[in-house]
């Protein structure tokens, strides 16, 4: 099966990473995912129903605009992709009609549009809930027509929710199937997070993540799969799981011109039977 990419650039999207995943990911009749963030592993799986979940609400929204309204959507966001748009002046006055517009639908257009026009893909919210990514300097930001064809259709089988992680294990139920990809562990204790929706995922909040995939594993049937760096705290989070170990090429350097090997981890809790 051919691999589909997602419509969104994303840091940390798992498109190079699907096959491994799908290697682990054991059948059920829904695919769960707290942190659905660019879908690479809906767009590339084949469950019969999906609970996509993202504390992002830009995100959720543009998803379910989507979903809704594929060739209406098309149609009004291929218009900000033009070289009258591919300028800075024209980028920055975008992004701030953004964070000043309480219009879904508008906001869906300028998010895509953001993404594909903004630095690296980033998705960077400061303290007050501003998008503050700068601009990419991109020669010509690509239109993803067919993804966005793609990710509509696929959608008809998913329900898109925007709520805490813990919500989405409240809603799984025996004989589904859980796939989680919070935000990563620092790779070193120097390490800051960049929070890609405001409030950030807390070392507390890892741990929770943690004992919610044994809980849903070993008392509710609900097998769990969790992906994060390989450090020697994901290994004491993880330590019920099976652990399969992944080296990903990422751009690590500021530049991002740098591609390093990095460790990375599959952590698996398969479902217990009763």
């Amino acid at each position: 099966m051919k691999k589909q990419r997602a419509f969104l650039k994303w840091a940390g999207g798992k498109y190079s990473l699907v096959d491994a995943i799908n290697h682990v990911l054991p059948p059920g009749d829904k695919l769960v995912e707290p942190f659905v963030g660019a879908g690479s592993v809906f767009l590339n799986t084949d469950y019969e129903h999906y609970l996509l979940n993202d504390i992002n609400a830009d995100l959720i929204n543009l998803y379910q605009v989507v979903k809704r309204r594929p060739k209406t959507y098309i149609n009004d966001a291929r218009r900000f992709f033009s070289s009258r748009y591919n300028q800075a002046d024209a980028f920055y006055a975008l992004r701030r009609e953004f964070n000043l517009s309480t219009d879904t639908y508008h906001r869906s257009l300028l998010f895509l549009y953001l993404n594909r026009h903004g630095y690296n893909g980033l998705c960077r919210y400061n303290a007050s809930g501003q998008f503050n990514v700068p601009f990419g300097k991109y020669k010509k930001p690509y239109f993803p027509e067919a993804e966005l064809e793609f990710f509509a259709e696929k959608a008809k089988k998913a329900t898109f929710t925007c709520q805490p992680f813990q919500s989405s294990f409240r809603r799984a139920r025996k004989g589904q199937v859980i796939y989680c990809d919070p935000p990563y562990l620092p790779l070193s204790p120097t390490a800051s997070f960049t929070s890609y929706a405001s409030g950030g995922f807390s070392l507390d909040e890892q741990a929770v993540l943690a004992k919610k995939a044994e809980q849903a594993a070993f008392k509710r049937g609900i097998s769990v799969l969790i992906s994060n760096h390989d450090t020697s705290l994901s290994r004491i989070y993880y330590q019920q799981a099976e652990l399969t170990p992944l080296q990903v090429n990422r751009y690590i350097s500021q530049k991002g011109d740098t591609r390093n090997k990095v460790a990375e981890l599959l952590a698996y809790y398969p479902a217990r039977i009763f």
